[in-house]
């Protein structure tokens, strides 16, 4: 039997205790790795992980992911390692580029990302080892920046990767890589490029924790699970370059449709072209014994850690519940 690690995902877009009560469940339930969400127009990220750490007492969290351009590099080591002394060994990072659409209505242009990430990743180890630090980078800088307290060591670094310089990066300076993708297609090649940054290291691919970070929608009925994971293939359709989208033979017209309705906030239309096509290339959808067949696919990649992410099901605690009595068993002892 392949052993993999059990992760889930929730968007803190409820109130805080909606998502603490999902944490506590998914500890109970068998899950070893919580990740929430970083985006500014949802609840705070950090705020959610602190409730998280007081009512759980084992399960790995952290925000999966966060970004160094909404977020500096300094403030996000500031608040893990805080977050490290409320739920000691327990913390861990995940760091992306951020969504280049979503920072850009707040102003910001995300340029130079995989220096962005590389320089936020340095500068967040060396703050860690609790000593003043001097770091020139393509994209941040620090001079003589120090914490007042002694941060508790390491914590294990994530990282959000989607192109081919970003994963290789990842596979040779992360701890564990976030790949943000749900099809064999997409994580066999994931997989490939990673190997190529971990090899790069002199490292061995059992160093990484190789993550697949799905959307997941799981129901006894499958055309509710279907239904349910339109919304989020919608955006994974429309922020998806065009390269992937020919990947999986996608209708370039369709995914365009998707594209101008939710740029006019036309969601009914957005979510009514999606097709299930674009589900199947973009989601595990579907009743338990379809979602364990293809999580068994995506093991065969190589993948260590399996994440279900939004919109997990159509009634999330539910969805939880069915997937730790008729999906997690089938992969642990």
């Amino acid at each position: 039997m392949i052993m993999v690690k059990f992760g889930v995902e929730f968007v803190p877009k409820e109130a805080y205790w909606k998502t603490v009560y999902y944490a506590i469940q998914s500890e109970k339930r068998g899950f070893d790795n919580l990740w929430i969400t970083d985006h500014y127009n949802n609840r705070n990220v950090y705020v959610t992980l602190a409730a998280t750490a007081m009512y759980t007492k084992k399960i790995v969290f952290g925000p999966g992911v966060t970004n160094p351009f909404l977020v500096n590099p300094i403030m996000t080591t500031q608040s893990l390692a805080t977050l490290d002394e409320l739920a000691p060994g327990r913390v861990v990072l995940g760091m992306g580029a951020g969504d280049k659409t979503t920072l850009a209505s707040t102003g910001i242009e995300a340029n130079k990302q995989l220096s962005a990430v590389v320089d936020a990743i340095t500068i967040f180890k060396k703050m860690l080892e609790g000593k003043s630090v001097n770091y020139e980078g393509n994209v941040f800088k620090v001079s003589g920046t120090k914490f007042n307290f002694k941060p508790r060591g390491q914590i294990p670094v994530y990282i959000g990767a989607q192109g081919p310089k970003m994963l290789a990066t990842a596979g040779k300076i992360g701890d564990g890589v976030l790949i943000n993708a749900s099809h064999p297609k997409d994580v066999d090649y994931a997989v490939s490029q990673i190997k190529k940054g971990v090899d790069e290291a002199g490292k061995n691919m059992s160093d990484v924790d190789v993550t697949a970070y799905t959307s997941f929608s799981v129901h006894k009925k499958l055309d509710k699970a279907m239904q349910a994971a339109s919304p989020v293939v919608a955006f994974i359709v429309a922020g998806s370059p065009d390269i992937i989208l020919e990947r999986h033979g996608l209708e370039m017209e369709k995914a365009n449709a998707i594209r101008a309705g939710l740029k006019k906030g036309d969601f009914g239309a957005a979510f009514g072209s999606v097709t299930p096509k674009m589900i199947e290339a973009f989601s595990i959808a579907g009743t338990p014994d379809i979602c364990n067949e293809k999580i068994a696919r995506l093991l065969k990649s190589g993948i260590t850690q399996f994440v279900v992410g939004s919109p997990i099901g159509p009634n999330v605690r539910n969805s939880i519940d069915l997937i730790s009595e008729q999906v997690i068993p089938n992969f642990k002892q």
